[in-house]
C-alpha cells in the first residue's frame, strides 16, 4: 500500500479524529490484513504476542460495542474503565468511542480507595467496566450500587448487532483520562475528538519519522498518551505493541522478545532501567526512545542512548552508528500531547533540564503570578496555548477556569527560557519553596544537579517545606546496587547544590524499601513526603540518616 498517500489523505480529512480512526481506516479498505496491534495478554481466543490485523481488531471492537449497546450504554454516557490489561483498556476505549460513549480510563495501578473516590466524585459514572482483580475491591470501597460490567464478557457480543458508528463532532468529548494523583485525588481530564488528534494530524503532514516503525508502548495503558500512540501507529501503518506493565525487568524482556525499533514510555521506567547494565541485554533493535510526561534526567538519558543503534546522514550516505536517540518531551494529560521536544544522542550535550523548543502548534509563555509575561532568564509559570489542549476537567468547571489565564492553560510547571528560545524545567509549582532574597528550592532542579554530580546515586528525591522563618529540605538517595554511602557523599551532594539551597538541607537520607511513596504512574508522591517531614517522621524513623 502507498503509506505516503494514505498519510496525506488522512491529514486532510476534516472529519477524522480520535473517536472514528479505526472505522475510517476500515472504510478505506487498505492493508486490513497486515499486522497492526499486539497485546501482552490474551484477547478472547487470540493468544498474547500474536499480532492482530485491522480486520481482526475491528471484529473484536465491534463485538464489544454490540454488547455495551445491549447493556444500555448510549452516546455521551460516561463509563469508567478500571482494568489492568492494556488490551482491555485499548479495546474498551475503541468500543465505547465507536458508540459515542465517553470512556473514562483509570490506571489499573491506582489504589482501589482512590479509584472508588475518583469514580464517585470526579466521574459520577453509574457504570464501571472492571476485571476480577478490581471488582471486589471497588465493592469493598462502597461502590456496590454501581453497575459493574465484567470486561471478560464483552467479547461475546454479536458484531452484527452493533449500532452504526457514531458521527463525532470535533468538540465532542471522546475520552476522559486522569492526572497522576501525586498530590491527592486524581483530576478527570476530558479530551475531544479533535484535540487529542491534533498533534497526530500535524505529524501526518511531516515526513514519516525513520524510527517510528515497530513501536513498543510501555506507558500506563489508561493514560492519554496510550490513546495518542495508538492513533499514531494506526495512521502510519506501523506495528504497535501495548504493555500492561512498566517495570524495568519486564520491559527489557519484552524488548528482547518483540524487537521494537522505538520505545515510548515515562521517566519512571527510564529510572528503573538506570540500575541495569544494558550491555548484558540485547537492545540492538532499538533506534529511538520516546519520553513524555515529566522530562527525564540526564544520567538516565545518557544510560539509554549508549544502547541500541541509529542511522545518520553522512557525506557517504546513510550510515549506522552505535547508540540510539532519545526524544524528550514535556507533557501532561491536560496538555493532550507533549508540547516541547529535544533530541539526545551519545554526541549531544544540551541537558540541565532543557526541554527544548515548543512544537510549531504550541504557543508557550512564561508568566509571573499576575499572568504577566516574563522575559528570558526569569523563572515563572508555564502557559500553553495549543489545539491539543483538553476540554478541561470533567464535572469541575471551577478548576477548569482557574487554570486558564489570558487564553493560556497554566500547566503547574515552573520554567524559564533562554535567548535562543530553549525552555528549561526547574520544578512543579506545588513542590518549590521560596527561601527568600530571590532564592528558591526547586526540587526537580536539585535532583538533576545531585544525579549529575554523584554517579553512585541511582535516583534522587528532594522535598522541601517552608515554615515561619525556616525552610527545611530533605534529600533521599537510592544508591546503585543498594550500596552503602561513601564518607564524602554528603559533601558531594551539598557541593552540587546552589549555596542558598544547600543551607536549607536538614538531612541526606538513604531511601530504603518502602520509604518512597509512589503513585499509579510511578511518580514519587512528594505531598506525602512533605507531610512526613513536617511530622518529624521522615527525619526520625523512615530512613537511614546519612547526615
Amino acid at each position: 500500500m502507498d503509506v505516503k498517500r494514505m498519510r496525506a489523505e488522512l491529514a486532510a480529512d476534516p472529519a477524522l479524529g480520535t473517536g472514528n480512526l479505526l472505522t475510517t481506516l476500515i472504510t478505506r479498505g487498505e492493508g486490513l490484513d497486515d499486522p497492526a496491534l499486539t497485546f501482552d495478554t490474551p484477547v478472547d481466543d487470540h493468544p498474547p504476542w500474536q499480532p492482530m490485523s485491522l480486520n481482526e481488531l475491528e471484529h473484536r471492537v465491534t463485538a464489544r460495542a454490540a454488547e455495551l449497546h445491549r447493556l444500555g450504554i448510549r452516546p455521551r454516557d460516561p463509563v469508567a474503565v478500571y482494568v489492568r490489561a492494556a488490551a482491555d483498556q485499548a479495546l474498551c476505549f475503541l468500543a465505547l468511542a465507536r458508540i459515542g460513549a465517553v470512556p473514562a480510563l483509570i490506571n489499573g495501578n491506582l489504589g482501589s480507595g482512590l479509584a472508588a473516590e475518583y469514580i464517585r466524585k470526579r466521574l459520577a459514572s453509574p457504570v464501571v467496566i472492571t476485571d476480577a482483580a478490581h471488582r471486589q475491591a471497588l465493592r469493598d470501597e462502597g461502590l456496590a450500587s454501581q453497575s459493574m460490567v465484567d470486561v471478560a464478557t464483552l467479547g461475546a457480543g454479536d458484531p452484527r448487532l452493533a449500532p452504526p458508528p457514531f458521527q463525532h463532532h470535533p468538540d465532542d468529548p471522546v475520552v476522559i483520562t486522569h492526572s497522576s494523583g501525586t498530590t491527592g485525588l486524581p483530576k478527570a481530564v476530558a479530551h475531544s475528538h479533535h484535540s487529542l488528534f491534533a498533534a497526530v494530524r500535524h505529524r501526518l503532514t511531516l515526513p514519516k519519522a525513520a524510527a517510528l516503525d515497530r513501536m513498543l508502548v510501555i506507558l500506563p495503558p489508561g493514560h492519554a498518551a496510550m490513546v495518542i500512540a495508538l492513533s499514531v501507529a494506526l495512521c502510519n501503518h506501523v506495528e504497535l505493541a501495548l504493555c500492561s506493565r512498566q517495570n524495568g525487568a519486564y520491559v527489557l524482556d519484552v524488548i528482547e522478545k518483540w524487537r521494537p525499533i522505538s520505545v515510548l514510555g515515562f521517566s519512571a521506567t527510564w529510572s528503573d532501567l538506570a540500575g541495569v547494565d544494558l550491555a548484558t541485554r540485547d537492545l540492538s533493535s532499538v533506534q529511538a526512545w520516546w519520553n513524555t510526561g515529566d522530562c527525564a534526567h540526564e544520567p538516565h538519558i545518557r544510560h539509554l542512548v549508549g544502547a541500541g543503534r541509529r542511522y545518520v546522514m553522512t557525506s557517504e550516505g546513510v550510515t549506522q552508528k552505535a547508540g540510539s536517540v532519545f526524544i524528550d518531551g514535556l507533557g501532561s494529560s491536560e496538555m493532550g500531547h507533549s508540547q516541547f521536544f529535544i533530541t539526545h544522542t551519545p554526541d549531544t550535550d544540551r541537558y540541565r533540564r532543557c526541554i527544548g523548543r515548543p512544537h510549531v502548534y504550541t504557543d508557550a509563555v512564561v508568566y509571573d503570578d499576575e499572568a504577566r509575561e516574563l522575559p528570558a532568564g526569569q523563572v515563572g509559570q508555564l502557559g500553553i496555548k495549543a489545539p491539543t489542549l483538553s476540554l478541561g476537567y470533567w464535572n469541575d468547571s471551577e478548576l477548569t477556569y482557574r487554570t486558564r489565564r489570558n487564553g493560556y492553560f497554566l500547566t503547574g510547571d515552573l520554567v524559564f527560557r533562554n535567548e535562543a528560545g530553549y525552555f528549561f524545567h526547574v520544578d512543579r509549582l506545588v513542590d518549590a519553596v521560596d527561601i527568600g532574597d530571590g532564592n528558591w528550592v526547586y526540587t526537580a532542579l536539585a535532583e538533576e544537579r545531585v544525579l549529575a554530580a554523584c554517579p553512585e546515586v541511582l535516583e534522587c528525591t528532594v522535598v522541601a517545606v517552608g515554615e515561619p522563618g525556616e525552610v527545611r529540605t530533605v534529600i533521599l538517595l537510592t544508591l546503585h546496587d543498594g550500596g552503602e554511602p561513601e564518607p564524602d557523599l554528603v559533601a558531594k551532594v551539598a557541593a552540587a547544590l546552589e549555596p542558598p539551597v544547600a543551607a536549607t538541607v536538614a538531612g541526606v537520607l538513604t531511601a530504603g524499601d518502602g520509604v518512597l511513596p509512589f503513585g499509579a504512574t510511578g511518580k514519587v508522591r512528594k505531598a506525602l513526603l512533605r507531610d512526613r517531614l513536617l511530622s518529624g517522621e521522615l527525619l526520625g524513623t523512615a530512613a537511614a540518616v546519612v547526615r
